[in-house]
């Protein structure tokens, strides 16, 4: 019995480790992109406004734009959450299960295109739409997966017929010092 039991409490502590070591890194990764700031409420009249559009599927995450493995880890951005894109005329709303609710004004959004991946998700060839935008100053990639590919296009061209200024492909920006 004892000779399993060494073995055994070694295997928990290293287990233990691991989790603190996981759990420090992502503080110190929020501490790091303090400044990123507030995400901005949805404003209030968005709550009795008809969307143009409104698509179920999964919140990937939010990175710094053109870094798609760094996570923003402060509000809630860089946890994956099962929710809802909506396009309305002047903005989009990704109302999220579990977390709060990201608007982006029509103005913020710098680029909207498709990726087969990011932090946290790999799909097929174009399987996540993906929004470029200025949370704060800061340039971020925002990833939204749609629960039936169908509405991929529906997406990604309601969101281009709001923000015509938008580029179709990631545009050519320094790699931001949020998180380094």
């Amino acid at each position: 019995m004892q000779e399993k039991l060494i073995p055994t409490l070694i295997l928990a502590l290293l287990c233990l480790l691991i989790f603190w070591a996981m759990r420090a890194g992502w503080k110190s990764r929020q501490k790091r992109q303090v400044q990123v700031g507030e995400l901005p409420p949805v404003p209030a009249h968005y709550d009795d406004a008809e969307s143009v559009l409104a698509v179920p599927g999964v919140y990937i995450a939010t990175t710094i734009m053109g870094d798609w493995l760094d996570r923003i880890a402060t509000q809630t951005l860089g946890v994956k959450a099962a929710g809802t894109f909506f396009v309305f005329d002047d903005a989009l709303i990704i109302a999220r299960d579990g977390a709060e609710d990201i608007w982006i004004p029509a103005t913020d959004i710098i680029a909207v295109r498709t990726e087969s991946g990011m932090s946290g998700k790999f799909v097929e060839k174009d399987g996540l739409v993906m929004v470029s935008w200025s949370l704060n100053g800061n340039a971020v990639d925002t990833g939204f997966r749609t629960q039936f590919a169908i509405d991929k296009q529906s997406l990604l061209s309601a969101i281009r017929a709001i923000a015509p200024q938008a580029s179709t492909t990631l545009p050519d920006c320094p790699v931001s010092t949020l998180s380094r």
